[in-house]
């Protein structure tokens, strides 16, 4: 028996070389005052910035310009919101990477609605119902990682001490159109190859273990690590000259977003959000460093007390994809599954998390505030000694 299942809105998908060009046409189906968000100057400093100015001037679109330095804060989205509510803006454009996408669906969840965000933030606020409507937004990614184009949630950050990473998420703030062009990402440094396409390969690999997993999101998952097994190290090593790899990244990007919006995610995520908080670290360095001994704390705590979890068949069916070998035991399978991600975080040299200040001594905190609703789908509840040993493990 198949168990029932729900999928939840998705955006319209428009995936190709070239399609930026669509753009104006597309902004122009929701009127001529485009609101547009950028990151601070890669996409500006590139061809394609250019030909887009030209292309609002032939549609004859008025636009107007923000950006976003970093993970987007509530004050910041606040504060552009404000600016723009009065000026009836028809559509929300981002382009750029989760951060910016992020920024975009949360002002276009503002603009027609007079509240601060932290009014909407799960966990640190009042947690008001989201009234809506969300102004029209239009997602279009520069890096092959998060997969925001394909979901409701806007993650938001306050950074330090008391810092908190949390998500404004409603249905209404599901972009109108992701507009997925790979040509764009042709200029991503190597490093953010590798953080951000260990955060697609994590979101594919805990949606596909997760509680709520689904056969529509088994489909999409199983193909998109296929995807990251044969194309991220090929891009990371080549670049700019890897053209089929960035095809192939950015549909595994879209893959784990449409993913993790229907499933949910697990330990990697919830640990994220309070090493993000509390510390300056990239959200895909964090996937990518804790994800190997994440996965190896799940199968051993599984093994130990929940020796029949479905989710050690899903671990050891990842592991034989990785391996392209259907006939390694499930023992094997695990163990090769383990350490083909560790392999891919030596290969990428991604960095410890001592290398941006966290110290044992910060363990109990992190561990304190890791189980928000990520950690809700993972297949089995950690202790606070299993989630330690993650940590640990990755100083």
């Amino acid at each position: 028996m198949i168990p029932a299942f729900s999928i939840a809105r998705l955006p319209r998908i428009e995936y190709g070389r070239g399609r930026l060009a669509e753009l104006p046409g597309l902004c122009r189906r929701h009127g001529r005052r485009v609101l547009l968000l950028t990151g601070r100057a890669s996409f500006v400093d590139s061809p394609a910035w250019p030909a887009l100015q030209q292309g609002f001037e032939r549609e004859g679109i008025e636009w107007a310009r923000e950006t976003i330095a970093g993970e987007p804060s509530p004050e910041r989205v606040d504060e552009i919101a404000r600016r723009y509510r009065e000026r009836d803006i028809d559509v929300v454009v981002a382009i750029g990477g989760g951060s910016v996408l992020d920024a975009g669906k949360a002002v276009a969840g503002l603009l027609r609605v007079s509240h601060s965000v932290m009014d909407f933030l799960e966990g640190v606020g009042p947690e008001l119902p989201y009234p809506g409507p969300a102004t029209p937004f239009i997602a279009v990614p520069t890096t092959a990682g998060t997969g925001s184009e394909a979901t409701k949630n806007a993650v938001l950050s306050r950074q330090g001490p008391e810092g908190f990473k949390k998500s404004f998420r409603d249905e209404q703030l599901v972009p109108e159109v992701a507009l997925v062009d790979p040509a764009l990402l042709a200029t991503c440094p190597p490093a953010q190859i590798a953080a951000n396409g260990m955060d697609a390969f994590t979101q594919l690999l805990e949606s596909f273990v997760s509680l709520r997993a689904n056969p529509l999101t088994d489909a999409l998952d199983l193909q998109g690590m296929a995807h990251v097994r044969d194309s991220l190290l090929v891009w990371y090593r080549k670049g700019e000259a890897a053209e089929e790899a960035q095809d192939r990244m950015a549909l595994a990007s879209l893959y784990s977003g449409i993913a993790l919006a229907q499933t949910g995610l697990g330990s990697v995520h919830g640990l994220a959000s309070p090493l993000g908080a509390f510390f300056p670290i990239p959200h895909g360095v964090v996937c990518g460093l804790l994800l190997a001994e994440a996965t190896r704390v799940n199968i051993e705590a599984m093994q130990a007390r929940e020796p029949d979890n479905p989710a050690l068949g899903r671990y050891a069916e990842a592991g034989r994809l990785l391996e392209q070998d259907p006939k390694l035991s499930e023992a094997d399978a695990h163990r090769r599954l383990v350490a083909r991600l560790k392999d891919w975080t030596r290969e990428m040299q991604l960095p410890r998390l001592s290398d941006y200040g966290v110290t044992t001594a910060d363990i109990p905190k992190i561990v304190a505030n890791s189980r928000g609703s990520s950690m809700r789908t993972n297949p089995i509840v950690l202790t606070d000694e299993e989630i330690t040993a993650v940590l640990e493990a990755c100083l």
